[in-house]
């Protein structure tokens, strides 16, 4: 009875979710019980106002008024109870709402009968019997009220009519509010079963309908069933399958100790097996949590979502889940993650993951106020070796360097490779200044022993230059600058040697400048000019597109680098005005070749970055007339590394346009996995490095190749390998299914006289 009126817990349930359920039904019936008390209301007013003083009758309807608002006020407030935390606030609240409606109603019985209007008291009962009648009836979900209502005015008319010497009156006006109130509490006891029932079986159906949709949307493999020990039941033949055992031998067996292996034996479970230990403890639910398992000795990842049972009663009786197998999804994720911060021809961290240690180090050096150390190292003579023997040559000798390199590193100390023969290592702890220098000789010791490579001997040298941190830059791109104006100066002495960052290096800060002030004025001398290199079809070997390359020939410097002024006019924004030129360049040449014939503009972070960037290409377009679908714009994955926004936005604008746009270089430096799903690029080019491995049966350089091109082609991208130097690499590269070849087997970048003949050697030939 107590549980039913609300005044104590009913059973295991929750008194909230109970009571709420039950509360919220009042507000459907409002207006009818608000129309019923003011249907009464007229009906007295009518009967006494003739027998009853204005001003009682005035004030009596006022405040009577006041309690029916008050309490459809609550009524409507209490329309979502059942989806909210109910308070006993807002129960004691209604309770005392209805207590003072059922005293206002037998005041004025009370007033008539002791003013001996014996009539109108038993007109005002009548009335309040009706009303307490309907409250037992339409009150049945908040018995508490409907008690203190038939209470308030039973209680109050029976004295008044006892104490005017009406007994049989007080009586009847006693039996009707005692059967009015346990009318009440007996539906509301019906009521409450019922509701309790139904919500047992809410909740089932939503455990169902969460079970089915965790099945549906995540593909799910299996089904598994936890009790309250933890402990398998009603095993199903695919978690049985997944688990390798028989389901006679697992029913009933916990599965934390099934799924743990060799590991529940030695306490040292895998971090996420903990989390989903933790989470089946505090009996929360989990969805797409993945977690290392051992199954039959080997190690795989399962993806788990669950939820907790509850009993009918309310106790706690489980989890119920699904689950699946992502073993396969995990190790490429692996594999991919391992890709974005490792060079694959050394296995070495690679130039986003030296920056991010780098980082690091500059942390705790400024946190315990000591200092980091960034050697930059570059290979003395190895451009000797890769020209006279070949790249295949030169990348077995970067292989063994690393080997060595890596070697010499300590918990102090992280090694990495920055691109072609440049390395780097990160000393996290420098704060003794003769450590550095005593590791920076070791390394340069060591890199100069004598390489034994395919028969030959070979020798390389090793030059060094340092930045400590944070007195040479207090940020990662200013200790990389310094440590590289260092190996500047190295270089300049003839290499072999390690050097310490100075701020006054002027000798190659001299070079640097001068270099920039030539190149400055290479656009209005005409020193710029256009090569172009061959992309063609890797099944046909049909001319497909001309990649245009800039070059540089200065009357003081001679033929300039690539490699040494790209990087200067990045720094300098001096690549703006230079790409400029060479997409208006490339795209006027380009306008006079067959239409079957695309042209490739390679284009920096630095263009992307200006706002007016697809204004150039249309420029470009509309002056050379060529079509947009002809031109194809290459970036590489550094567009990723700062303001990748910008970057996505700017190719967007040209891609809307009809021009394609190629990631080149893939994979060599940044990460930009995230980026294939945004933007739509149509091809990715394999770097060479890639191809070189697989030429020498890389197992690493294989999978790396065939991963790309089923990526590129379930994207809807065509895949281009560069660095193609000879029929056997052709060869292979059209058996791994890559769409097109770019390198010197097919073609070196040619001027643009050499273009226009090709084009009309083709021409000859067709109209033969």
């Amino acid at each position: 009875m107590s549980a039913v009126i609300g005044l104590s817990q009913p059973g295991d349930g929750d008194w909230s979710n109970v009571q709420g359920s039950q509360y919220a039904l009042l507000s459907e019936r409002v207006f009818a019980r608000v129309l019923l008390h003011v249907f009464g209301l007229v009906l007295v007013f009518s009967q006494l106002h003739s027998s009853v003083s204005w001003t009682v009758l005035g004030g009596w309807t006022a405040l009577l008024i006041a309690t029916i608002a008050h309490g459809a006020v609550i009524d409507r407030k209490l329309a979502d109870a059942s989806r909210r935390l109910f308070t006993r606030r807002e129960y004691w609240g209604h309770a005392a709402n209805q207590l003072a409606k059922g005293a206002v109603w037998g005041s004025l019985v009370a007033y008539a009968a002791l003013t001996g209007n014996l009539t109108g008291a038993m007109i005002v009962w009548g009335v309040t019997a009706l009303l307490v009648v309907t409250s037992s009836a339409s009150r049945f979900s908040a018995p508490l009220g409907a008690i203190a209502f038939c209470g308030a005015i039973g209680l109050v008319s029976s004295i008044a009519f006892i104490i005017s010497g009406a007994v049989v009156p007080a009586a009847l006006a006693f039996v009707t509010a005692l059967c009015g109130a346990g009318a009440a509490v007996e539906t509301a006891r019906i009521s409450m079963t019922a509701r309790v029932a139904q919500t047992g079986m809410d909740e089932k159906s939503q455990v169902v309908s969460f079970l089915l949709r965790e099945y549906e949307d995540t593909d799910a493999d299996w089904l598994f069933e936890l009790d309250t020990g933890r402990r398998l039941r009603s095993v199903t033949p695919r978690l049985a399958f997944a688990l390798s055992r028989e389901l006679d031998e697992i029913e009933g067996a916990s599965f934390i100790q099934l799924i743990a292996g060799d590991a529940w034996e030695t306490g040292k479970f895998p971090p996420s097996l903990h989390v989903f230990a933790d989470k089946l403890k505090r009996r929360e639910s989990f969805s797409d949590l993945v977690v290392e398992v051992s199954i039959g000795g080997k190690r795989r990842w399962w993806e788990l979502s669950g939820t907790a049972i509850t009993a009918p009663d309310g106790s706690y009786a489980g989890f119920r889940g699904v689950g699946s197998d992502v073993t396969e999804q995990q190790e490429s994720s692996a594999k991919i993650a391992y890709l974005a911060r490792y060079d694959t021809l050394t296995s070495l961290p690679n130039r986003l993951m030296l920056t991010e240690t780098l980082g690091a180090a500059l942390r705790y050096a400024e946190k315990w106020r000591t200092r980091c150390a960034f050697l930059m190292i570059d290979l003395d003579r190895f451009k000797a070796v890769n020209d006279s023997l070949g790249h295949l040559v030169g990348d077995r000798m970067l292989s063994e360097v690393a080997k060595r390199l890596n070697s010499l590193m300590t918990e102090n100390e992280m090694c990495g490779r920055l691109g072609g023969d440049e390395f780097a290592v990160v000393i996290r702890d420098a704060g003794d200044r003769s450590y550095v220098t005593k590791v920076a000789q070791s390394i340069i010791q060591h890199l100069s022993e004598p390489y034994q490579i395919d028969h030959h001997v070979l020798y390389v040298g090793a030059s060094i230059g340092a930045a400590f941190g944070p007195r040479d830059g207090r940020t990662v791109e200013e200790l990389m600058r310094n440590a590289d104006l260092s190996l500047y100066r190295v270089k300049d002495e003839g290499g072999g040697q390690f050097h310490e960052y100075e701020p006054s290096l002027h000798a190659t800060a001299e070079e640097r400048r001068k270099l920039e002030l030539s190149l400055r004025s290479a656009l209005a001398n005409n020193e710029l000019f256009l090569n172009f290199q061959p992309v063609v079809n890797a099944r046909s070997e049909n001319l497909v597109s001309f990649e245009a390359l800039v070059r540089w020939k200065n009357p003081d410097h001679g033929i300039v680098s690539p490699a040494k002024f790209i990087p200067l006019a990045e720094d300098t924004r001096l690549i703006v005005p230079i790409g400029q030129w060479v997409m208006q360049e490339a795209c006027n040449e380009a306008a006079t070749w067959p239409e079957y014939v695309k042209i490739n503009v390679n284009v920096s972070p630095e263009q992307l970055l200006e706002p007016d960037f697809a204004t150039t290409v249309v420029q470009a377009l509309s002056r050379s007339g060529l079509t947009p679908s002809r031109l194809e714009i290459e970036v590489t994955e550094s567009i990723f590394l700062r303001d990748a926004d910008v970057a996505r936005r700017a190719l967007e604008q040209v891609m809307a346009l009809g021009c394609s746009v190629a990631l080149d270089d893939f994979g060599t430096g940044y990460s930009s996995l995230g980026y294939l799903r945004k933007l739509k690029f149509s091809t990715i080019k394999v770097d060479r490095s890639f191809v070189q491995g697989a030429s020498q049966n890389s197992a690493e350089s294989l999978a790396i190749i065939n991963a790309v091109v089923a990526m590129a082609g379930s994207l809807g991208m065509t895949t281009t390998a560069e660095g193609v130097e000879t029929a056997e690499e052709a060869a292979m590269i059209r058996d791994m299914g890559c769409d097109k070849i770019q390198g010197y087997h097919f073609g070196r970048p040619m001027p643009v006289e050499e273009v226009r003949a090709v084009f009309k050697r083709s021409e000859t030939i067709r109209t033969a």
